[in-house]
This record gives C-alpha cells, sequence and structure tokens, in this order.
C-alpha cells in the first residue's frame, strides 16, 4: 500500500508559525494539536527565514530565480543542439569530393 504525502498551504503553513511564535507552546505540541509530521514547524521555519516573502511558493511553482535558471538551462541545451548540429554540417561539407 502506497502511503500519501499530505501537502500544506501556504496559509496553513504560515498560520501554524504564527501559532508557534505567539502561543507559548512547544513545538511539538503545536505539531500534535495540528496533526502535523514530527519537525515540520522547524523546517517550515527554516525555510521561511531563509527565502522571506518567496517561501513556500506553492506546489509545482518556483521561486523566481528557480525559474530563471530552469530558463537558462533549457537555452543552454538548445544552444549545444545548434553547435553540435553545425559541426556536423562543417564535416560532412569539408570532406573531399571524390
Amino acid at each position: 500500500m502506497e502511503k500519501s504525502r499530505r501537502s500544506y498551504t501556504r496559509e496553513f503553513k504560515l498560520e501554524a508559525l504564527r501559532l508557534l511564535e505567539t502561543s507559548g507552546k512547544s513545538a511539538a505540541e503545536i505539531e500534535r494539536d495540528l496533526g502535523i509530521g514530527k519537525s515540520c514547524l522547524f523546517r517550515w521555519k527554516q525555510k521561511s527565514s531563509m527565502d522571506g516573502e518567496q517561501g513556500f511558493p506553492g506546489h509545482g511553482r518556483l521561486t523566481p530565480e528557480q525559474e530563471r535558471i530552469r530558463q537558462l538551462e533549457r537555452d543552454n541545451d538548445i544552444l549545444r543542439q545548434e553547435r553540435d548540429i553545425l559541426k556536423k554540417a562543417v564535416a560532412i561539407f569539408s570532406q573531399p569530393s571524390k
């Protein structure tokens, strides 16, 4: 049997972090109360402190930096393919004719 992975919305994560800061309860108590996995709050807090407003972009969404990197890698692959085609064409046309 496959274990499905639960996902949480950005609003849920931010509200859980706000609850951690204001309630005075420990992270383990809040995780138990909310029914989330062990150490989720710790990971969410780290992500939030590292990425700030860009944290928790959502399912399938990339941060602007990640999107830019993905686009540049794609452009790089296309340029490599074009270069390889040109190399093959030069090799074909530079062969002496019989």
